[in-house]
């Protein structure tokens, strides 16, 4: 929209189209915030959610984040709208595993760096067997594997390595060796799809370690160093390559 005057268009008509912050999402009779208001009833069935990058407002969807417009049909869980974008700054999300990086110690907290426009808290009591007399040993520099307990827009995030059962379930220091690079949201949500093949195919090379961080992180560690870049290198130009340049580029690293 020019001027910053918002353009209204059906949802339904944009879906796969660039969308901006200000676009007004126009939803049809059938799925409007009237019937979405109601809790209960037959409504429910065609509840409508409202997925990241969007927000909802009597007149229909306002768009809050510049992308795709992407759509679900209803099914038995209603249908969604969510911007796909490729942002690179992570926007914290309750339950999400992310690496971040610890900034510093402040009495019975760890600062952690996530990627985000803020810096996360991390108890040193969030570890498991973690009790006031024995500590975890957390250095600053360390790089951490935990998932968000607390990230809503009026709080401090807040990390912890345990899950509900008090379990560190991989979470925790991640080791000091090996590589930490940075790829778009975009991609770090395909490489966590169940059955990605990118990962099957590169665990076909040799064996390494990766942990994948909703934030856009990951770290990788192979046998040497050459290994680990090699991964790297893969992982990094998957963004910009078909699955048949891939398949071209991993055959000929297993010729090696």
């Amino acid at each position: 929209g020019g001027g910053g005057w918002s353009v209204s268009a059906l949802a339904e008509s944009c879906v796969g189209q660039a969308v901006l912050p200000g676009d007004l999402l126009l939803l049809p009779a059938g799925e409007d915030s009237e019937q979405l208001r109601l809790g209960g009833g037959a409504a429910v069935r065609g509840r409508l959610l409202c997925g990241p990058g969007l927000r909802r407002c009597p007149a229909g969807l306002l768009v809050t984040k510049c992308g795709l417009l992407r759509h679900r049909a209803a099914g038995s869980a209603g249908g969604a709208y969510w911007v796909d974008s490729q942002q690179r700054r992570y926007v914290p999300v309750k339950g999400d595993h992310v690496i971040g990086i610890v900034t510093a110690k402040a009495g019975d907290v760890f600062r952690v760096d996530v990627g985000g426009s803020e810096q996360a808290a991390l108890s040193y009591l969030a570890f498991e067997g973690a009790t006031k007399r024995n500590r975890p040993n957390v250095q600053v520099g360390d790089l951490i594997y935990g998932q968000f307990l607390v990230a809503n827009k009026d709080m401090e995030p807040e990390m912890v390595c345990i899950d509900s059962s008090g379990r560190s379930s991989g979470m925790g220091i991640i080791g000091q060796d090996g590589f930490l690079f940075k790829v778009s949201l975009g991609l770090i949500r395909k490489l966590l799809a169940p059955k990605c093949e990118i990962i099957q195919e590169l665990s076909q090379l040799y064996p390494f370690e990766l942990v994948l961080g909703m934030n856009g992180r990951i770290w990788v560690k192979a046998k040497t160093v050459q290994q680990t870049l090699i991964i790297v290198n893969i992982l990094e130009a998957c963004e910009y390559m078909t699955p048949e340049q891939r398949k071209q580029a991993l055959a000929k690293l297993s010729g090696n």
